[in-house]
């Protein structure tokens, strides 16, 4: 019988003189060689922590590209058990921790400087699935979970536009789609987690067990606990969608038609861009979809009635339930292609009041630019704030706000990427003042005090958690909300 390697051997093997074995107390420092000096071994792992010069270099970057943190090593875990046990190993000796799934952060949130950082993407099993339930690690992607779901007729309710992202990376921040203004957020959508908190316990979680822990977690930005498993609802498949393509010129009769969509609940999906006008100027698209599967078929004319659109502008298109979730999949890959997907990405994502949406949007409108945007897409579309259910993700105290994203692309000069930064801190303070808050993915720079109103009636909660289950303040540094 032929006997094959472990994963760990293999990986020792694989990165020779790069795995860590021990770390000095007295010189901070990680060992990878057979040690002279006395130090603290590390715990048996099923992975391997590694030091090599091409896994730190990811590890201190991301999608934005624009924060750099290097760590001191990379954890590659094998089991959850790594997580706890380097978890605990971490708090003993004062060293920062952050868990990365994907990387597609924009400014540096999950890195550490000089700190350990855990690479999610080899725990990606899918566990359990059924027509109503999945139960996934956190390094499974939306986009693997969606495909296996499928071939049941199931479907993650809340999708998000790119969905080559990890279930744990956007449950720690919340995870938004246009489907969101039904079945809010994949935060909302949670039935139960297991995490490694701050203190290297492992633990379940839910609406019912430990529901504190539960509600820190869940768009908690990795501050008390890191995802290491997810339970979550699914809901029936369509096989199709019918997608409908609507153009105006006028911002109010744009924002008005979402409202009447949403509030009716017409489509399966609603959402909107913010485009360029040949010739100057902007354009309103309202993106909708309805869901469907053969022989039943959608209905076009009371689908798009009395909406203020410019009539005969609507562009009618189908596609598999499958190919319209994915679809951004062909961009990606011709930007990737071109190089511009590792261009910098000063992203910026807020929520604004629907009293506010038309007057925010007409400013922002008659100053911004392409060149502002280096011709990144730019989203607006609405939600009900009430669907919205978790008390860490902050929304503005109405019943509807509109989602603004300007997903911008920079090209690699760092005086266009600092002007897009402070760009972007305007039009958070702008958006602020009018009782607009932030989706907490973006290139924004925020002091302690910006977090604290940010979280802020719910800042008491967090605090008391962080104090709970990362009482030595070492998870998730670089989000910035708890200075070291």
């Amino acid at each position: 019988m032929t006997s094959h390697p472990s994963r760990r051997t293999f990986l020792k093997g694989m990165l020779a003189g790069a795995v860590v074995l021990g770390f000095d107390p007295a010189t901070r420092s990680w060992v990878t060689t057979t040690p002279h000096q006395r130090i603290d071994r590390l715990p048996p792992l099923d992975g391997v922590v590694v030091t090599d010069e091409a896994s730190l270099r990811a590890a201190a970057d991301d999608f934005g590209h624009i924060i750099q943190r290097r760590p001191w090593a990379v954890l590659q875990p094998g089991s959850i058990d790594d997580i706890v046990a380097m978890m605990r190993f971490a708090r003993r000796h004062r060293i920062q921790v952050a868990a990365r799934g994907q990387g597609h952060s924009t400014y540096g949130q999950p890195q550490v400087e000089g700190g350990l950082v855990i690479d999610m993407r080899s725990l990606a099993t899918i566990h359990a699935l059924s027509a109503e339930r999945a139960t996934v690690d956190a390094g499974v992607t939306w986009h693997t979970l969606l495909q296996q779901a499928l071939a049941i007729g199931s479907t993650p309710p809340v999708m998000t536009d790119y969905i080559d992202l990890s279930v744990g990376g956007t449950l720690s921040v919340g995870g938004i789609g246009g489907t969101s203004y039904r079945y809010g957020l994949q935060v909302d959508n949670v039935l139960e987690l297991e995490v490694v908190t701050g203190e290297g316990q492992h633990l379940r979680c839910s609406a019912t067990q430990r529901r504190d822990l539960f509600e820190a977690t869940l768009a908690g930005l990795g501050q008390c606990a890191i995802i290491v498993r997810a339970t979550l609802r699914l809901v029936p498949a369509a096989t199709h969608a019918r997608v409908y393509n609507l153009f105006y010129d006028d911002l109010a009769s744009f924002t008005a038609d979402q409202a009447l969509l949403i509030g009716e609940g017409r489509f399966s999906y609603v959402e909107g861009q913010i485009v360029a006008r040949e010739g100057g100027g902007w354009r309103f698209l309202l993106e909708a979809a309805s869901f469907y599967t053969p022989p039943a078929m959608p209905d076009d004319r009371a689908l798009l009635r009395d909406l203020r659109d410019e009539r005969g502008s609507a562009q009618i298109s189908d596609h598999s339930y499958y190919d319209f979730i994915n679809r951004l999949a062909p961009t990606v890959a011709f930007l990737k292609q071109l190089g511009v997907w590792d261009f910098p990405h000063p992203w910026i994502n807020l929520f604004i009041p629907g009293s506010q949406v038309n007057a925010t949007i007409d400013r922002l409108t008659a100053r911004l630019t392409l060149n502002d945007t280096g011709n990144g897409p730019i989203l607006l579309y609405p939600i009900f704030t009430r669907r919205l259910t978790r008390p860490l993700f902050r929304v503005p105290d109405e019943p509807r706000a509109w989602l603004l994203s300007i997903l911008r692309t920079a090209p690699p000069d760092p005086a266009v990427v600092t002007a897009m930064v402070a760009d972007n801190r305007r039009l958070y303070d702008e958006v602020r003042a009018v009782g607009g808050t932030q989706y907490a993915i973006s290139a924004l720079p925020l002091s302690p005090a910006d977090w604290r109103a940010h979280f802020r009636p719910a800042w008491g909660r967090l605090v008391s958690a962080k104090r709970r289950y990362d009482p030595d303040n070492l998870l998730t540094p670089g989000q910035g909300i708890f200075p070291a």
